[in-house]
């Protein structure tokens, strides 16, 4: 009698077990696959900031150095920005800033310094966790744009 008990206690207790390899593998599946989803989408607008940045204060320099004067060079410098901000939509958080090394800004020789700044909010981060940790980061970019020597103004 005691080895039909332990056969059908073998059997009971073997049928346990059946199908729970397939529910471990997609509980742990989804358990590391989130963090690493989030990884990914943080990395991916943190690298559109690096790209947008890139672009607007080149854009930016470029646009000042060609125009006739200071404040239409100032003007194009902020719309060319602006372009390059929305193209990878950073509309809000987004700033371009121009220094000169002199006056005129557009003098034969002279150098334009733009400096883009983004800031990054984390994505799918709430308001009230971002309330309390740093839930952003800043991605800048620098670009010196010389005048050209030889054009009449």
């Amino acid at each position: 009698m005691t080895r039909r008990l332990r056969r059908l206690r073998a059997r009971l207790l073997g049928r346990r077990d059946d199908g729970r390899a397939v529910i471990e593998f997609i509980f742990l599946g989804i358990l590391m696959l989130l963090p690493l989803l989030y990884l990914v989408l943080t990395m991916a607008r943190l690298q559109a900031a690096s790209f947008s940045a890139s672009l607007a204060g080149r854009e930016a320099g470029r646009a000042f150095v060609t125009a006739r004067y200071d404040e239409e060079g100032l003007a194009r410098a902020q719309a060319a920005a602006a372009l390059a901000f929305g193209d990878f939509s950073f509309d809000q958080g987004a700033a371009v800033a121009v220094t000169c090394d002199g006056r005129p800004c557009l003098r034969p020789e002279g150098s334009v310094t733009s400096v883009a700044t983004i800031e990054v909010r984390l994505p799918l981060l709430p308001d009230f966790i971002a309330d309390h940790v740093p839930s952003s980061v800043t991605v800048t970019s620098t670009h010196v744009a010389s005048v050209d020597r030889f054009v009449a103004r």
